[in-house]
């Protein structure tokens, strides 16, 4: 924490005040030169969304950020705090942050005027020059302005005319910081008009009081473009008054999926020790997501959240932890009978539309699951025919003929060795994934397996059952295959 000081040794050390603007595009500029990373952990917006932020901001302009739900928009308002300078000044004990350079405020003012050079200074960290709002329609003017605070004018004994009687809102105590408002079309239209005057010439108004306070805020809004029909509407006049309006999207790629997964994803260094989580298993999780934004079933208008796949990952972990608490091992590795642990995470994640709520969600997301796995074995192996000749072998045939005498059973709670031994007793399917995968991990090997027994059931080759913890394949008739 920086010691405090007084107005005439700030002024002698050299400091220069400056507008919020202006302070985040020297630093900006200073990143950028210096080749470092300006928004850290906004992994595929390099190319789109990163560059038009730059120039938004260079600009000095507000933003909105237009975008669907779980698409990073709060993390990028977040990240905007690293372009602030460590360190603010401001007249000691002001509310709204009032630089002494240029107070706003009449107490601040007052101060000044009456101490000059010997006002105290004191410094405000940049990590508390962040303020976030969620847009609510239960929010009011009071909320966001402020009001008329009766019991400061009797305790000063002061008459409501006097502007010291005042209790300032978030935006107000915003001043010289940056100012987040989250979902801003759920704001009354009437709350926002509210907006107008502090975008463009600093005035507000409260409860009668015509107030000169150009307030210094770097304002940044977020909206999901459904919420333009759904719930509300940002008002035009709104809208005329924020200077850059910036799309974000989800990631275009599975490789980037898995780099925000993993980032975001809580998972202990601890678990990640003992826990093997296969290449192949990271990848379906995101294909998941992926089937789940082209999926019939679901709103994709209403956006399928990256928080999806980060919520899956923790819960195949916790699948994957609790066989090591209840076998009683040291290590082990996500399985594909683990997948089924992520439903939770699906279903609280999407949004149906009717066809969907006829289905259930349940069933939707093993739907999407069987996609899922569909899109990545047709990544690795040679495709399921829908129609064969009789007497024409596929690289298939002999997996499905093993099955015709024999049954798997693979249980959650199977020692490693006793789960790998099973998969290993089926020696057509051995042979097929060494053919189509390479050298891989005993994790991913073994994975590979369980998925093209899946990918043989989704394809109505073999037959499937399942209950909480095991899947028994059989061949086609003999086991009890779930509808789909």
């Amino acid at each position: 924490m920086k010691e405090s000081t007084t107005f005439g040794e700030l002024k002698k050390s050299g400091y220069a005040h400056k507008t919020i603007s202006k302070e985040i595009q020297q630093n900006l500029i200073a990143k950028i030169r210096a080749k470092e990373p300006v928004f850290e952990g906004l992994w595929g917006y390099e190319d789109t969304v990163i560059p038009q932020l730059k120039k938004a901001l260079l600009a000095g302009h507000h933003i909105n950020l237009l975008g669907l739900r779980g698409q990073a928009k709060t993390r990028i308002a977040r990240s905007m705090v690293s372009l602030l300078d460590e360190y603010m000044p401001i007249v000691q004990g002001s509310e709204i942050n009032d630089s002494p350079f240029q107070p706003i405020s009449k107490v601040a003012r007052d101060l000044v005027d009456e101490l000059g050079d010997e006002t105290p200074v004191s410094w405000v960290h940049r990590s508390d020059r962040f303020f976030e709002k969620l847009a609510t329609p239960d929010v009011n003017v009071a909320d966001l302005i402020g009001d008329i605070d009766p019991i400061k004018a009797a305790t000063l004994k002061l008459p409501y005319s006097d502007e010291r009687v005042l209790h300032y809102g978030m935006i107000p105590r915003a001043n010289r910081c940056i100012f987040v408002l989250n979902e801003l079309p759920d704001l009354q239209a009437r709350i926002q008009v509210s907006l107008f005057n502090i975008l463009q010439e600093g005035d507000i108004q409260i409860r009668g009081f015509q107030l000169r306070m150009p307030l210094d805020i770097q304002f940044v809004f977020t909206a999901n473009p459904e919420d333009y029909t759904n719930r509300g509407s940002i008002v035009t006049p709104l809208k005329d008054r924020i200077g850059s309006q910036i799309f974000t999207h989800y990631p275009q790629n599975i490789a980037l999926a898995r780099q925000i997964t993993e980032q975001e994803a809580r998972i202990s260094a601890e678990d990640s020790a003992v826990i093997e989580v296969p290449d192949y298993a990271k990848n379906l999780l995101e294909e998941i997501a992926f089937a789940a934004r082209n999926s019939e079933f679901v709103d994709t208008k209403s956006g399928v959240s990256a928080r999806l796949t980060i919520s899956a990952m923790e819960n195949l972990m916790a699948a994957a932890k609790l066989r090591l608490i209840e076998s009683d091992l040291d290590r082990t590795a996500v399985r594909l009978l683990d997948i089924l642990s992520v439903i939770p995470s699906i279903t609280g994640k999407i949004e149906l539309v009717y066809e969907g709520e006829q289905e259930g969600a349940d069933h939707v997301a093993r739907i999407l699951i069987d996609q899922a796995v569909m899109n990545q074995f047709e990544n690795i192996f040679p495709k399921i025919g829908k129609l064969e000749k009789e007497g024409v072998k596929t690289p298939y045939t002999d997996i499905v003929r093993w099955f015709d005498e024999n049954q798997l059973h693979l249980n959650y709670l199977d020692k490693d060795l006793d789960y790998r031994n099973k998969l290993n007793s089926i020696k057509p399917l051995v042979s097929l994934v060494d053919e189509n995968t390479g050298d891989l991990g005993d994790g991913d090997r073994y994975f590979c397996m369980e998925l093209v027994l899946w990918a043989l059931t989704v394809s109505r080759k073999l037959d499937k059952s399942e209950n909480e913890s095991s899947f028994t394949y059989d061949s086609p008739g003999i086991g009890k295959y779930y509808s789909r």
